[in-house]
């Protein structure tokens, strides 16, 4: 028997190992490559961007207070994904090619 769950899983337009730009919020403008998608809520995680610091106390005395920095994921819709050619910013979209579905550029109509 199959559990629903609460949320529902659609195919996520962008992959790991995409090239992507932040298009929103403080870091705008960075590049960097998808590290991990998180479809359920709809966020990526990109390395060296969304960094947060967080300081973390000591609990005993052999283990010393530290300040550790955080990567947190992005919403998708804070990032572009960046054509591998024609090296822009662009929205992805489908076609059935082969009998597969694949993902294409809407500039130039690539696969991706």
């Amino acid at each position: 028997m199959k559990k629903s769950s609460k949320f529902k899983v659609k195919s996520s337009k962008l992959q790991k190992g995409d090239e992507v730009k932040i298009v929103r919020g403080r870091d705008k403008g960075k590049t960097g490559k998808i590290n991990k998608v998180f479809p359920r809520v709809s966020k990526v995680l990109v390395p060296g961007v969304n960094e947060f610091k967080r300081h973390s106390k000591a609990r005993t005395q052999s283990q010393k207070s530290e300040i550790i920095t955080i990567v947190k994921p992005l919403p998708i819709a804070s990032v572009a994904l960046i054509c591998p050619k024609c090296h822009e910013p662009t929205r992805v979209g489908f076609s059935m090619l082969e009998g597969k579905k694949t993902r294409i550029c809407k500039k130039c109509q690539q696969t991706l």
